[in-house]
């Protein structure tokens, strides 16, 4: 027990430690002078690679390229997921939410860091289909997190059916090899074709995609036991999440890819307490899996007709309550806040303190949950908390609900 909380102890005055010193010592931008002029360079000569690539439209690959995007963006693996924990497969929905979890995080630091440019458009033309690549045009460039997103989950998803089926056949391990470079090339190059990206970011997006992959296949196992048979996973957890959005970076400019982290690290947190606290009720090894007598398809289906409507009810009331609470508590206490979009009547304003009684270290004042007068920005809680009791009920609600209906 004392070993375990040393460990947790450590790890989180680590990222404390950190969060000061970067802050202190302004390590983002003496790495963004560093790294941003050769990336912007690598971006501005490689225009021409993308017009060579787009001479080549067609609306079939409009299409197929746009579509793809769809299939391997975060909106689309947030709305997969929950299928999957409902499915019987506790343990890849898991490490799959984490591992999504740990790209969005990374990538997104990666990117504010680096404050790279997307291709100037014109001359490239750019194919927006959906209004979540119409956010994901106003972040920056390097990396690409299609690609990376594409190739950790891939990756993983392909050695866990290797795994679970305990194959040696070369020629299916080949395949399944194949299949997912296919995907990972086709992703990579839709980028480019969409003008969404350089090449430059698409190679920025493999090479980190590789190392958190292999990361992940590395600690992954040990991950999981903690959150499953741990002490102090939920405590710890929070303080982790919390820290998190300390820690990250902020951007040259505002974009909205601190909004993106704010909300998987709050599905992550949602994921992990639950699990920690119902792993032997419903989550387990033992349980039924789809496509088995024990979990029918029709089964199936009336768990997603019982799931997908309960998850949407407790995300809205989740988002209407801690827009309740947390001005109450954030007023109790004294923190100055304000809000970007949720809160009408806190836009733009601070209370709390008056602006010029605030007196925030300097550090504080860098990190991006704080706006430029010292504020907090309310909507990142309203944010986290709306996410995590969606996660919640996932693993949690809603499988009780099965549990009583039997599904």
């Amino acid at each position: 027990m004392e070993s375990i909380s040393l460990w947790q102890g450590l790890a989180l005055c680590g990222i404390v430690s950190w969060i000061v010193i970067s802050s202190s010592l302004n390590v983002t931008r003496k790495l963004r002078t560093l790294v941003q002029p050769w990336v912007s360079h690598h971006v501005i000569t490689g225009t021409p690679m993308i017009l060579q690539i787009q001479k080549y439209q067609h609306g079939f690959l409009d299409a197929l390229f746009s579509g793809l995007s769809c299939v391997v963006s975060v909106p689309f693996y947030t709305a997969f997921l929950p299928l999957l924990f409902w499915s019987g497969h506790g343990k890849l929905a898991r490490q799959m939410t984490l591992l999504m979890s740990l790209c969005d995080y990374s990538g997104n630091c990666i990117k504010d860091v680096v404050s790279a440019p997307r291709p100037r458009c014109p001359p490239v033309r750019r194919i927006i289909a959906t209004k979540d690549e119409q956010e994901n045009a106003l972040e920056y460039g390097l990396p690409s997190s299609h690609t990376l997103n594409t190739v950790c989950l891939s990756g993983y998803l392909l050695h866990y059916v290797l795994s679970y089926t305990q194959s040696e056949d070369a020629s299916l391990k080949f395949a399944g090899f194949a299949v997912v470079c296919l995907i990972v090339c086709l992703t990579g190059l839709g980028r480019i074709y969409l003008g969404m990206h350089s090449v430059i970011d698409i190679i920025a997006g493999l090479a980190f995609g590789f190392v958190i992959l292999a990361f992940w296949l590395s600690v992954h196992n040990h991950v999981d036991s903690f959150i499953v048979s741990g002490q102090n996973v939920t405590t710890f957890w929070a303080a982790l999440s919390l820290l998190l959005l300390f820690a990250y970076p902020t951007p040259e400019l505002p974009t909205p890819s601190f909004e993106f982290h704010t909300a998987f690290d709050g599905v992550a947190f949602g994921i992990v307490a639950g699990v920690q606290q119902t792993y032997h009720q419903f989550h387990h090894e033992s349980m039924p899996r789809i496509f088995t007598p024990q979990l029918t398809v029709s089964v199936f289906l009336g768990r997603m007709l019982v799931g997908i409507p309960t998850i949407l009810i407790v995300k809205y009331c989740s988002k209407a309550l801690a827009k309740w609470i947390l001005p109450i508590v954030s007023n109790t206490l004294g923190i100055p806040i304000r809000s970007t979009s949720y809160i009408p009547m806190l836009k733009g304003s601070v209370t709390g303190k008056k602006t010029g009684e605030i007196k925030q270290s300097g550090y504080i004042k860098k990190l991006p949950v704080f706006s430029s007068q010292g504020s907090f920005d309310v909507d990142t809680g309203i944010r986290f908390l709306q996410y995590s009791g969606l996660a919640w009920s996932v693993v949690d609600l809603v499988p009780s609900l099965f549990s009583y209906l039997r599904l």
